[in-house]
């Protein structure tokens, strides 16, 4: 239910890692699920609508990123999240739940929605919200529950993005529930970024005006990076449980 391009990502940055156990939730229909057993990972899927899921061949739970899942502590060796935390109301429960059911040097993957990128930036900056969290009046959610009444009626977490969750606020959750993060990727290049250029260029020469040790305590050089300031619409997330 995702993107196309981001279950690539997911694939480049799996193919070469040990196998073992893998969650994969939410899981949706199971898209993701194949490619990744396809790699060869043990999958085990999870979603708040079990219903929804397509396939026969893996093991389905019902579980909700907002509450405790149904896995016993240290239990996978991996754990997949595409397309969640922007959907739920409490994302460092979500985190810490991915903490507690992977073993030690686990490694989590996570993706939001890239609201850091400068096409964003901007747009919220005129607008007031960005493109994955427009304001959700009543005029919108009906027609959002109009759009999805045939198939997920009653599935408004499905459609609704709730939480929009940047680089910093993913981080932050990450290092407090012991993971460390390797890598951020974007799902792809937007083609629009390079009409950017200008702008992002003064953004990094600006923060150049800033000391080494106040970039480093703010992050100033991840936030401007190419993955996050020129980056697609979604940022995804290596993390190691150390």
């Amino acid at each position: 239910m995702a993107h196309s391009a981001i279950y690539e990502t997911v694939e480049k940055i799996l193919e070469n890692e040990n196998k073992g156990k893998l969650l994969d939730v939410p899981a949706g229909h199971g898209a993701l699920a194949v490619k990744l057993k396809n790699l060869g990972f043990d999958v085990f899927c999870c979603d708040l609508y079990p219903e929804l899921f397509s396939l026969d061949e893996f093991e389905i739970k019902g579980g909700n990123l907002d509450a405790k899942l149904p896995y016993e502590d240290e239990f996978f060796d991996k754990v997949v999240c595409i397309e969640g935390l922007e959907h739920i109301e409490n994302p460092a429960n979500a985190i810490r739940e991915f903490a507690r059911i992977l073993k030690k040097n686990g490694d989590l993957i996570v993706s939001v929605p890239n609201i850091m990128n400068i096409e964003e930036r901007l747009k919220w900056l005129f607008s007031g919200y960005t493109s994955h969290f427009k304001p959700l009046s009543a005029e919108a959610l009906n027609e959002i529950r109009e759009s999805i009444k045939n198939g997920y009626a009653g599935m408004d977490e499905v459609a609704l993005h709730v939480n929009p969750i940047g680089y910093s606020e993913v981080r932050f959750l990450l290092e407090k529930s012991g993971f460390e993060v390797e890598k951020t990727y974007l799902d792809k290049p937007k083609k629009n970024s390079l009409l950017f250029l200008p702008i992002v260029w003064t953004i990094r020469l600006a923060s150049r005006f800033s000391s080494a040790n106040k970039r480093k305590s703010r992050w100033t050089d991840e936030l401007n990076s190419d993955e996050v300031l020129l980056g697609g619409n979604t940022l995804i997330f290596k993390a190691k449980k150390i």
